[in-house]
């Protein structure tokens, strides 16, 4: 079975060890509604030393995704490129290390909170409901004053 993420650190040389290839859009496991969907594989290039009791990881990323815009709804492009990749991972008791799920996660966590089609990296584009939901400014009532004593005459009181 197909694991390069699956680290058995016993094994790894001095050096260090370096790692490339790519994962299917399916590595990241996301629903088929969900309004991210990756168009294309995971790209990796990655170096990994053992530094003590930890694992450097250390590299390139690189993905590209569909996201739903959140003001038009329609869907843009949107390409993840972590060219300074790095993290550092305990090293397990057994002196395993699985990678997938922090390398999905921080790929997933490298995409926009609040995706606008206008901020899409891949085909730059005007969002069509671009003015049409203007914000609206509350204002606050001005609050009463209380007809009792302040809270500092309250106190006063107490002395």
């Amino acid at each position: 079975m197909h694991r390069p993420f699956q680290i058995d650190i016993r094994s790894l040389p001095e050096s260090g060890k370096d790692i490339t290839g790519q994962e299917s859009p399916a590595f990241f496991g996301l629903d088929a509604n969900d309004p991210i969907q990756p168009l294309s594989p995971l790209k990796y290039e990655l170096h990994l030393e053992k530094d003590g009791e930890d694992l450097i990881v250390s590299g390139r990323l690189e993905a590209l995704f569909s996201l739903e815009c959140g003001r038009c709804l329609e869907r843009f492009e949107h390409r993840v490129e972590l060219s300074r990749y790095e993290t550092e991972l305990e090293i397990a008791k057994d002196g395993t290390i699985n990678l997938t799920d922090t390398i999905r996660e921080d790929t997933l966590v490298a995409l926009p909170s609040y995706p606008r089609c206008e901020a899409g990296n891949v085909r730059p584009r005007q969002c069509p409901a671009e003015g049409r939901f203007e914000p609206v400014l509350e204002t606050v009532e001005e609050e009463p004053q209380s007809a009792g004593p302040g809270v500092w005459e309250a106190l006063n009181k107490l002395n």
